[in-house]
């Protein structure tokens, strides 16, 4: 008898890749972002003003569950007083800019493994992010030559809904031609993943107990995951070949 489960999609942020604190690889990241704006002011008055606008945007755009394409991003929330046909082509930059400020991004260890692994076990496999970059996710994918494996990559910045938004779970199982109650979903979020799954109807939420995740966003209770896990390979358990 088939697995119940037909597509596994997978979360990115802290999922599939984790933050490493580099300094020197953050700190080039502020310079070069101020660069490329062209600002004269200070590197400290300079970023506070874009995280006092940051923190509005983000506020905004979890009560609404609606995420901004890079360019109204930039245009509208960060740098609304510089010209908008100087900062518009830029903004793919800056976004990339803004993230690598906070950290270098790097694959898990055994996730490149496990997603050939699974579709090799016959699941279509997909991701679902809520993420401000329109770009990074598809080169990371293209550079760990990944892409043939993602069937479906559906990013909020592309589809400006973000989860815990069931259609954002809904557009993805459509997309990959599988019913939700045949999808399954593995993200870090003990609340946002979880709501989000369990509104759009998947068939199965797989919990990864991320640290990071967990001291800035504890379990509720309200909802709860049908698997958890805490390395990649932990997949492997749960989804037998089909």
């Amino acid at each position: 008898m088939d697995h119940p489960i037909e597509a596994i999609f997978l979360d990115i942020g802290n999922t599939l890749r984790i933050v490493i604190e580099d300094k020197e690889f953050m700190a080039q990241a502020r310079k070069d972002l101020m660069a490329l704006v062209g600002t004269r002011e200070s590197e400290e008055a300079f970023f506070k003003i874009l995280d006092t606008r940051w923190n509005i945007y983000r506020k905004q755009s979890k009560e609404t569950l609606l995420e901004a394409s890079e360019k109204e991003l930039w245009t509208k929330w960060l740098l609304p007083d510089y010209p908008t046909e100087k900062i518009a082509p830029l903004s793919g930059r800056l976004t990339r800019l803004w993230r690598d400020k906070d950290g270098r991004r790097v694959p898990r260890s055994d996730a490149r493994e496990v997603v050939i692994e699974l579709s090799r076990r016959g699941y279509l496999i997909g991701i679902i992010a809520n993420t401000i970059t329109e770009t990074e996710i598809p080169d990371w994918m293209e550079s760990e030559g990944l892409t043939s494996y993602f069937k479906t990559v559906v990013l909020s910045s592309k589809v400006r809904l973000r989860k815990p938004n069931p259609e954002i779970y809904w557009e993805a199982a459509r997309r990959i031609g599988v019913e939700p109650s045949r999808c399954a979903y593995v993200g870090d979020n003990p609340v946002r993943d979880v709501e989000g799954c369990r509104e759009a109807g998947f068939g199965m939420m797989i919990l990864f107990m991320e640290p990071a995740t967990l001291a800035k966003e504890p379990p509720t209770g309200n909802h709860k995951a049908d698997y958890t896990i805490r390395s990649c390979s932990e997949l492997l358990d749960i989804f037998p070949p089909r």
